[in-house]
């Protein structure tokens, strides 16, 4: 196991390995706090933020089905009760083969209410647990994606899902306990803890046909809004007039609705700006910490990133207004500073050097950027590959390369014993 050093105090990080001449074994990421993941599950900010988040359902799991989730092996309720009036069809059975048992019994409510709520939402739904859809399994739905018509649609995709394993198995890996994250030793202390119970739920939102190139991640440090990006990997070359218009909407949404109410000051949340771009919609809300993709960026560059400049003044003990400090010296409102070009403040904050930035950076996939043209390589096509592979690459080149040894290993006594038989 590679050696990890105690987590970095999240005040100090980026100050301390600026300052630093040794290499970084790690990211300096603060402790991440069992509470933090908490706070970000569905159930837990959903209510607060009702009134902008697409309409959805929260219905609590049982243990009974958490077991199912997590049991080996894909076994679907029956689509419809077979007959039971009808002697001829005993002449047609196997008595030696006992029928699957019907694993809905054991959950009848909520299989009840999850056919409920697909008849309330029009048929359609699309399913996610605490933290993760299960997109990673979208290949095994007849429509290739998470359009879910009936409930073993969802059963299938749930069942299907490493997403969703991670979830069940995984939901604290590298967390320790709010008490611990506050003394020196957090690590070893955390490694005596005892995690809380999960409460899990399944979230069943009503299918809307988002526009992904509408979909942006944003990234709060210390309640300040710190960069975005778009979620989607393709370029998009209506986005660019608008990229200022898109950050002040999301800017602002920010300051009114998520600033003051998160409980955590540092977080990721994902939003969609459907036309006419002026409302903004909460899709998700995401753990600070490197389990979270960081998509256009990574997270070392996220962690040591300049805050914007803004500050608040009261004027006169009216209302606060947003004052953006330029680089000359000179302020202006927010709504004025937004009226400036990315690619002005981008140059005036390339000839200051070391200057904090104007705005919150936006980046967008570039028409010459490779990734916008990697149309060979399926999205989460890692989390196809075996088990084996993924935690040999982890290991380092000599893990991989024992990994082959046994590969071949294997494919020679494949073959020795194929030849043997003829």
């Amino acid at each position: 196991m590679p050696h990890v050093d105690p987590p970095v105090d999240s005040a100090t990080a980026p100050a301390a390995e600026a300052t630093s001449t040794e290499p970084l074994t790690r990211l300096p990421f603060p402790p991440i706090t069992y509470s933090h993941i908490l706070n970000c599950s569905y159930h837990s900010w959903q209510p607060r933020y009702r009134t902008f988040v697409p309409k959805s359902r929260v219905i609590p799991l049982s243990a009974q089905f958490v077991s199912y989730l997590r049991a080996d092996g894909i076994v679907l309720p029956p689509e419809a009760a077979p007959p039971t009036d009808d002697d001829d069809l005993d002449t047609f059975s196997d008595d030696g083969e006992d029928e699957e048992a019907d694993p809905s019994v054991e959950w009848p409510e909520i299989h009840s209410q999850i056919k409920s709520t697909i008849s309330e939402y029009g048929g359609k739904v699309t399913p996610k647990l605490n933290w993760s859809a299960p997109k990673d399994a979208t290949w095994m739905s007849a429509t290739n994606d998470l359009q879910c018509r009936t409930p073993n649609d969802i059963y299938l995709l749930l069942k299907s899902s490493d997403f969703i394993t991670h979830d069940l198995e995984h939901p604290f890996d590298d967390c320790v306990a709010d008490a611990a994250a506050d003394t020196a030793g957090s690590a070893i202390s955390a490694s005596s803890a005892t995690p809380p119970e999960v409460p899990y739920h399944l979230i069943l939102r009503k299918y809307v046909n988002f526009n992904p190139s509408l979909e942006f991640r944003c990234w709060v440090r210390d309640r300040v809004l710190l960069c975005i990006c778009q979620r989607d990997q393709n370029h998009f070359d209506f986005l660019f007039p608008m990229r200022d218009a898109l950050r002040s909407r999301i800017q602002a949404f920010f300051d009114e609705k998520l600033k003051g109410t998160f409980p955590d000051p540092s977080f990721v949340f994902d939003v969609y700006i459907p036309p006419p771009h002026e409302k903004v919609w909460l899709i998700d809300i995401n753990p600070w910490a490197e389990r979270t993709d960081s998509l256009l960026f990574s997270w070392l560059e996220i962690l040591t990133m300049k805050d914007p400049v803004g500050i608040f003044e009261e004027d006169d003990g009216a209302e606060e207004q947003f004052v953006r400090l330029s680089l000359n010296g000179a302020s202006g409102t927010g709504a004025e500073s937004a009226g400036e070009s990315d690619s002005e403040s981008e140059s005036e904050s390339d000839d200051v050097g070391d200057d904090a930035p104007l705005f919150p950076e936006f980046r967008l996939v570039k028409r010459d950027d490779p990734e916008a043209y990697a149309f060979t390589t399926p999205q989460y096509s890692a989390h196809k590959l075996p088990k084996e592979v993924v935690d040999a690459s982890l290991t380092g080149p000599g893990g991989m390369s024992e990994f082959l040894g046994q590969w071949q290993d294997i494919l020679a006594k494949q073959t020795q014993e194929s030849d043997s038989d003829e």
